[in-house]
């Protein structure tokens, strides 16, 4: 669910392309990996009681679907992948809303998740998002597309890390705690991905419909446009 949150985000320089075979095996790759493990941990979070796994599984289903736009939009103009980076950021708020939501259900109640579960569905995660990133390493000087791509699943490695965490807390404690910690602290930046992600494509959006003159010069956010106008 933390998909933008760094230096990468702070340029809205289009970068290098991928549009290639290369880029839309690794998209596919993704998409298989990410559905799987959707479906696993929303059966797991369900049946141990943990916001926290519900929450991955909400970010693994939001980077399947992602992956499937990122396919959709691979080899198009900017505006059109910037258009794809708009609609991901877009859900990505919603499904942090759900995220905080649901958290706020499980600490009402006190639901007490399987720390056994949790640990064993966050480390197989860990492995899946892990190889995921690496894959996607060298897509990481793109456009907001890209990107975003690239920032979803190195993040959301860390994220199955603080899933196993919490995993470690509720066992330690026989608490529910560490769970809905962990599960808001997702969800907030979740919150924060989306809106950057947004902001940026957006960015990118503008900048590309300027006209040639005024984007030869730097924009009003202090951002080299004249790139991603004549995309």
């Amino acid at each position: 669910m933390t998909c933008c949150h760094d230096e990468y985000c702070s340029s809205f320089s289009s970068g290098p392309h991928h549009d290639g075979r290369g880029w839309r095996r690794a998209l596919w790759i993704a998409l298989t990996v990410n559905a799987g493990f959707f479906l696993a941990e929303l059966v797991a979070g369900a049946a141990a009681g943990s916001a926290a796994l519900q929450a991955d599984a909400l970010d693994f289903f939001g980077d399947a679907a992602n992956y499937a736009i990122s396919l959709g939009v691979a080899g198009m103009l900017l505006a059109s992948r910037s258009r794809a980076a708009l609609l991901k950021g877009s859900t990505l708020l919603v499904f942090a809303l759900w995220v905080l939501g649901n958290t706020a259900w499980h600490a009402w109640w006190g639901t007490l998740p399987q720390a056994e579960v949790m640990g064993a569905v966050g480390a197989a995660a860990l492995v899946a998002n892990g190889g995921v990133a690496l894959m996607f390493y060298r897509f990481r000087g793109g456009d907001a597309n890209m990107r975003s791509v690239w920032l979803c699943a190195r993040n959301d490695a860390v994220g199955n890390l603080a899933v196993m965490l919490a995993a470690i807390g509720v066992f330690g404690t026989r608490s529910w705690w560490p769970d809905a910690i962990v599960a808001a602290i997702m969800g907030t930046l979740g919150l924060s991905a989306g809106w950057q992600i947004v902001r940026l494509a957006r960015g990118e959006l503008t900048a590309g419909s300027m006209p040639e003159g005024a984007a030869a010069s730097p924009s009003s956010a202090g951002f080299p446009v004249s790139r991603l106008s004549r995309q």
